[in-house]
């Protein structure tokens, strides 16, 4: 259809040009172009999380790790072999004798560095033998020199050898004879000990219990005594407190708000993990003294352990003690440590254990 422009002398039909002209499609470029940016951070988000699901995951590997090493107090111990007297025997590993740069020797000076070159051809007969000879003499002279200089050096240099090798010997002689001394006054002791000697017994006992490994967080101190009379060792043990427990059971990586939070473990794991720990310690302890000590000597063994804690009352520093029990050799041998529950077989030896100890109420209120 035509229709003419009024006053214009134009005319047109259907849709104006522009709207007839195809739409021309981006290039490939600039879609890629577009595209780059969304991309890029996708990545980086994407890289983000799998970071921090790594992080959270090495965090809960770090505590189940403490855990473990926690609840394998008792059990990490039972492979260990006893401690004996020769445990503490010494063996001084000297080192050999090394002079280093004494013991190379000085080169001694070579006369063919010193001496002048012979005259040759025509230089013989016109004064050349004359001069040759007296700067093979002035040569001599100070070659004479350089070799009384290199035996002085060499004197000294043998003298400071000697030196050396009798101060290594003296070294030598002494830690000797102080690892000598030493190892007699461990036979002896070993042979108080062995004699029921309260002192010796007393001392061996405090020498096994400071070799034990724990954990790094866990208390070092203890006490021990011996009556020669019921051939009973007393020992008084600082129990680790109960925050040694770790309170994050796992961590867990919240997307939507971008945060790695801890799950909290139970307070009634918290308590049953720390009974299983304190028996834990009690029944290392036993092991370890009746392992070491001879059965005439030590045949029974009372353990008390304590904790450090504020009493609420006072607000002074207390150590009750919250675990106590005693055992004969010949019925803690028959026990079988390796697959007992530790709280479980305190309980069958009669022993007395705080219903939560490190807890609040270790210590009771008097209010």
């Amino acid at each position: 259809m035509t229709q003419a422009g009024r006053g214009t002398g134009m005319t047109w039909s259907g849709s104006p040009e522009w709207k007839r002209r195809p739409a021309v499609p981006p290039a490939d470029g600039d879609v890629q172009t577009r595209q780059q940016p969304r991309e890029r951070e996708k990545d980086r988000l994407q890289d983000h999380t799998e970071a921090q699901l790594q992080a959270a995951a090495a965090q809960t590997a770090e505590v189940e790790g403490q855990a473990t090493v926690i609840d394998d107090v008792l059990a990490s111990a039972l492979a260990v072999p006893p401690f004996s007297f020769d445990r503490l025997m010494t063996f001084p590993r000297t080192p050999r004798f090394d002079p280093g740069a004494l013991g190379q020797r000085l080169p001694a000076p070579d006369w063919s560095s010193f001496e002048p070159p012979p005259p040759r051809g025509l230089r013989r007969f016109l004064g050349g033998t004359a001069r040759y000879r007296r700067q093979r003499a002035e040569a001599e002279i100070v070659f004479a020199g350089a070799v009384s200089d290199h035996q002085h050096k060499e004197r000294q240099q043998q003298r400071a050898l000697a030196d050396a090798k009798y101060r290594h010997d003296q070294d030598v002689t002494e830690q000797r004879g102080q690892a000598a001394a030493r190892n007699a006054h461990i036979r002896r002791l070993k042979l108080a000990c062995a004699a029921g000697d309260a002192e010796a017994v007393t001392w061996f006992a405090g020498r096994v219990l400071e070799a034990s490994r724990y954990p790094e967080a866990f208390p070092r101190e203890y006490q021990v005594s011996y009556r020669p009379d019921s051939r009973e060792l007393m020992v008084e043990f600082a129990l680790p407190p109960r925050d040694v427990i770790p309170a994050e059971r796992a961590y867990r990586y919240v997307k939507t708000h971008d945060v790695i939070e801890p799950l909290p473990r139970p307070a009634s794991e918290i308590r049953q993990r720390y009974r299983r720990l304190v028996s834990s310690v009690a029944l290392r302890t036993l092991h370890e003294i009746f392992s070491a000590t001879p059965p005439d000597v030590v045949q029974a063994v009372s353990f008390a352990g304590h904790v450090t804690t504020t009493d609420r009352a006072t607000g002074h520093t207390v150590r009750p003690v919250v675990l106590a029990v005693s055992a004969q050799r010949s019925a803690f041998a028959e026990l079988v440590l390796a697959a007992v529950e530790p709280a479980t077989c305190l309980a069958g030896m009669n022993a007395v254990l705080t219903p939560d100890p490190g807890g609040p109420d270790t210590v009771p209120s008097r209010a």
